[in-house]
């Protein structure tokens, strides 16, 4: 393909996605396809010679759009906004334009050095200290991979270098509350310190935070027995119910044993953009590392998920290489982002920051999230009023968990059932998503308000739809 080539068909492409944008609140939400079918739709014999953008197009059409879910639609409230703000695309779109080499600070310093000021920029906007330096990594799963393995290299006092973790003489612990994201479970394997040396602590049963009292039981138990604590990791608005940990209380417990302590706001790291939220993340300042996901709330296309750490020379002892291919004159005036993680080739994610923030302004998404944060409020205060519903978790950001409770119906089990259905029929007519959940053992239903173009009225006719399906009113 041509420049001249592309240009045409950028074009178009272009118009497709606007279109695209424009008519995305009258398609159904949730993808309603069968298992194989876009597979089914797509297959055939590799393409031999070139086939025709319209060709192209019409699939995208007619194949793909029916085989995603509408994470753009108003009508979405299910697992975490997932928002792609046209600033941030254009971004994206620069960035694969470009098809820069980020391996080192050489291959492309502009790569480098924006992130450097992308990551302050987004330090700065969330009340951080300069004491926090910053990278992009794909997602928070990566992030709390890598604070994982800082974390474990910092316990045994470099093991990698000897005979890694199998070699330790003792057990190295980590711990996480029940309500922490999958994702932690992950990282705890991955990086090596096996599922038997992972410690689940309790939760409060009203607002879900970590149990710090079990958790310094834990912990001294532990000790006694032998085996060295690593790593703490805290949740700041937990995937279930969007409850906080006690950071202050939980670094406390871990600098006794001298534990890193992570913190995980994927999503509701966003909610640090406002002045008046930011009592939710105190202690966050005293932690080791701090991962959140502008690719979720704030509206920063995905992948776009940041990692800040304190002590960077611990990363760079842990992740660095230097075969003599990667080495020039700049090596150590630069940051080489290969040392701070795990992959060595990056992409330019910071340029769909840089895009969002510059066409966006930061006051434009505070104002936003400050829209929905009143949404959830409007919703919780609904509910709570309406006979037969219950707000069961507070409602700390914008998740709202809502369980309905039929006049008769006592049996917990038939009620968890309830819940599953009533949420299905719900994202059965097209018109909304909401995702169920098992808090604790017993299921509930989340509502996550955050998409871009979800208003209070969006929210008001979903609030309508749930009392259809869940009987509470006349069909």
């Amino acid at each position: 393909m041509t420049p001249e080539e592309f240009r045409a068909a950028g074009h178009e492409l272009v118009d497709w996605i606007a279109d695209y944008r424009a008519g995305v609140v009258g398609r159904p939400v949730r993808s309603e396809v069968a298992p194989g079918w876009v597979r089914d739709a797509l297959d055939g014999a590799p393409p031999e010679a070139p086939e025709s953008l319209d060709d192209v197009m019409r699939d995208l059409r007619d194949v793909v759009v029916p085989g995603v879910t509408q994470t753009q639609s108003p009508g979405y409230y299910a697992w975490f906004p997932s928002n792609a703000s046209l600033e941030s695309v254009l971004g994206d779109m620069a960035s694969s334009g470009l098809g820069a080499l980020g391996i080192t600070w050489q291959s492309a310093p502009a790569l480098t050095e924006m992130e450097q000021v992308v990551t302050d920029w987004l330090r700065e906007l969330c009340g951080l200290s300069d004491d926090w330096h910053g990278a992009i990594h794909d997602t928070a799963s990566t992030a709390c991979l890598v604070a994982l393995l800082a974390a474990r290299e910092r316990a045994t006092g470099l093991s990698e270098a000897r005979g890694g973790l199998q070699a330790e003489p003792s057990p190295v612990t980590v711990y996480a509350s029940s309500q922490a994201h999958s994702s932690v479970t992950k990282g705890v394997l991955l990086a090596g310190f096996g599922r038997d040396n992972l410690r689940v602590v309790p939760v409060d049963p009203v607002t879900y935070a970590m149990d710090t009292d079990v958790l310094s039981r834990m912990m001294a138990e532990d000790v006694a027995a032998g085996r060295r604590p690593a790593a703490v990791v805290a949740s700041l608005g937990t995937t279930g119910t969007t409850a906080f940990d006690d950071v202050p209380a939980i670094v406390a417990v871990a600098r006794q044993h001298g534990a890193w302590v992570h913190v995980d706001a994927a999503m509701a790291g966003s909610a640090m953009l406002l002045p008046e939220h930011r009592a939710l993340f105190a202690g966050v300042e005293e932690a080791d590392s701090y991962g959140w996901n502008p690719h979720k709330w704030m509206g920063t296309i995905l992948d776009c998920s940041l990692l800040y750490v304190r002590d960077v020379e611990l990363l760079i002892r842990v992740f660095s290489t230097n075969p003599s291919y990667l080495r020039s004159t700049a090596d150590g005036e630069v940051t080489q982002y290969k040392d701070w993680g795990i992959p060595l080739g990056r992409r330019f994610r910071a340029m769909k920051l840089w895009f969002h923030l510059r066409l966006a302004g930061a006051e434009a998404i505070r104002a936003r999230l400050r829209r929905d944060l009143a949404n959830a409020q409007w919703l919780a205060r609904a509910a709570a009023a309406e006979p037969g519903w219950e707000v069961c978790a507070p409602v700390a950001l914008q998740t709202v968990c809502l369980r309905h409770l039929p006049d008769g119906m006592t049996d917990p089990d038939t009620l968890d059932t309830h819940q599953q259905e009533w949420a299905e029929r719900v994202n059965a007519t097209g018109r909304a998503y909401v995702t169920p959940a098992q808090v604790e053992g017993r299921w509930l239903v989340r509502v996550s308000i955050g998409a871009e173009p979800t208003e209070l009225r969006d929210v008001e006719a979903l609030w309508d739809l749930c009392r259809e399906a869940a009987g509470s009113i006349a069909p």
